[in-house]
């Protein structure tokens, strides 16, 4: 029986990988942009090979010894969708460097939290973001060299006058990713060489209606690459194949078929906004001019799985992964469940059950909690190193030997799991995961609020949006010019998309016995929440800066 790859890198590293297919396929297109006019960098587009992007790679891990830098270091990369973030990552993972991409639209107090609580020894930055990085730097307490990309004919600033080396292997930190989470402050990931060789190698090993090809996959990916998807698993499955990843800046639904075509892309990755906002889109020739085969993501409307199929010539793949324990799972088999939640079976490799409140497991039909595990004997193979600085948190969501998702499902008598919700106080907004907890933290810090609750409320075009229901403090008018304070408060504390959208204003919240918030309650379960009287709507106000 021939080996699978998924067993075949387990005990690889990145660099190891990159230089295998580098020999393979030197001159397959490793990262592509498409062409715009309105962007500040590779307005024509851009192109680059296997052997010249190693070289590339060569180059910047030459600097980065000579100044000092080595294993065990862990350096913040604030370079947006540029191809050239894939480029540094991969040159720090070289020589055991950790790499912490940091996400753009961080506010200055966010991104002094990330670069403290990383302990990282450097940032790399776009001339764009040098205002907030100065503002985070002075506000923390340890050291860190600042380095930006936009002069990089200068030297990186010297670390040590000589490099940390030391044993690289599967097990080695090759990024640390932020996640939200459920108690306020975001959690850092830790993830390995083993971890993203097996998370490649599973997404290329898909299979069924998402089979891949080696050396001739195109994957279109809009999402950022401070997320998991974009930066770690259609990268690291590329790099298997010997594909390309071509990266726009973003997602833009005016010319996405024409950069689709233009990119000759094979395969897409989408999140549930890029559906409806595609749909809303005029039709036109090009939307069936492509070659794509298939598009993979999570969070399509069922009602509109088979509107969208029809009209644009190919599968929509739903798939299941979160930063944690990205394992794949994916509706990519038929017979098919379009107009369901389905996200796919369990798979060898992928051990799932769903469980009760009192961990037990429940039967087919029964909506619980999904946990998962590789295999009862190494149940956290390839699975995330733990949280940074938080092994309580790390063991609790391992317990019982089975890694609790936080996703609601309910597994039916075929085997094919169902999204349901997810059971963690977590907002989806276009593929941001929003911890309620921090929203309500900073919330709380405003002189003007006694209380307040932040909920999930649905969204037409975003999946979900931000509600914050507040009791004002004694003697504050509850009105719309309270909310606009409150607005920015936030904005200027928080990621734009973080922000409340909505307000309500409230005489008092329920609460337990206990005096805990419940929030079920806040609104009956059988009325909009947003018809309700009084609702504030700010979702005009929430853009990027």
């Amino acid at each position: 029986m021939a080996t699978s790859l998924v067993d075949s890198v387990q005990d690889k590293i990145i660099d190891t990988i990159f230089r295998e297919t580098v020999v393979k396929f030197p001159q397959n297109t490793f990262i592509a942009v498409p062409p715009a006019r309105d962007r500040d960098y590779y307005q024509s587009g851009f192109e680059l090979s296997y052997v010249e992007a190693l070289k590339q790679v060569d180059l910047v891990t030459e600097k980065l010894m000579d100044a000092g830098y080595g294993v065990g270091d862990r350096v913040s990369l604030a370079l947006d969708n540029r191809p050239e973030h894939i480029i540094y990552k991969l040159a720090l993972n070289s020589i055991g460097i950790s790499c912490v991409p940091v996400n753009p639209d961080y506010r200055s107090t966010e991104l002094s939290y990330l670069l403290e609580h990383s302990d990282s020894v450097l940032i790399i930055y776009l001339k764009k973001h040098e205002d907030k990085i100065i503002d985070a730097q002075r506000t923390i307490n340890k050291s860190i060299k600042l380095w930006c990309f936009d002069g990089k004919e200068e030297e990186f600033p010297t670390l040590r006058n000589n490099p940390v080396r030391g044993d690289i292997n599967s097990q080695t930190e090759t990024s640390l990713l932020y996640t939200s989470g459920t108690t306020g402050r975001p959690k850092g990931c830790r993830l390995s060489n083993q971890y993203e060789l097996m998370t490649g190698a599973w997404y290329a090993e898909l299979g069924g209606m998402s089979a891949m090809s080696f050396g001739q996959e195109r994957v279109f990916n809009p999402l950022p690459l401070y997320h998991v998807n974009a930066g770690i698993v259609s990268l690291l499955g590329m790099i298997l194949l010997g594909g390309c990843q071509i990266q726009p800046d973003r997602f833009h639904p005016k010319t996405f078929w024409h950069d689709v075509i233009s990119t000759r892309a094979t395969i897409i990755h989408y999140l549930g906004v890029v559906v409806p906002m595609l749909l809303n889109q005029p039709q036109g020739s090009m939307e069936r001019g492509h070659s794509i085969r298939f598009g993979l993501g999570a969070g399509v409307e069922p009602g509109l799985h088979k509107v969208f199929e029809d009209r644009f010539g190919f599968p929509l793949i739903e798939i299941w992964g979160m930063t944690e324990m990205v394992r794949v799972l994916a509706a990519n088999k038929s017979p098919r469940k379009r107009g369901t939640r389905a996200m796919g079976k369990p798979v060898p490799g992928l051990e799932v059950e769903v469980r009760d409140e009192s961990d037990n497991k429940v039967s087919s039909g029964v909506i619980g909690e999904m946990v998962v595990r590789y295999s009862s004997k190494t149940p956290r193979l390839g699975s995330f190193l733990g949280y940074l600085k938080d092994n309580e948190a790390t063991e609790n969501a391992w317990r019982g030997g089975w890694f609790h998702t936080g996703d609601s499902v309910y597994q039916a008598q075929d085997g094919m799991l169902h999204f349901v919700d997810r059971m963690k106080n977590i907002i989806r907004r276009s593929g941001e995961n929003i911890a309620a907890a921090e929203v309500e933290s900073v919330l709380q810090e405003c002189d003007q609020v006694a209380q307040v609750a932040v909920i999930s409320v649905p969204d037409p075009i975003r999946e979900e949006e931000v509600l914050a229901c507040v009791v004002p403090a004694g003697g504050i008018t509850p009105d719309e010019k309270l909310a606009k304070i409150l607005f920015d408060y936030c904005n200027k504390r928080l990621s734009y998309f973080k922000v409340p959208a909505w307000f309500s204003f409230r005489c008092e919240l329920p609460k337990t016995g206990s005096q805990k918030i419940q929030k079920h309650m806040i609104f009956d379960k059988n009325i909009d929440p947003l018809k309700s009287e009084g609702m504030i709507d700010f979702r005009s106000l929430k853009r990027r800066s």
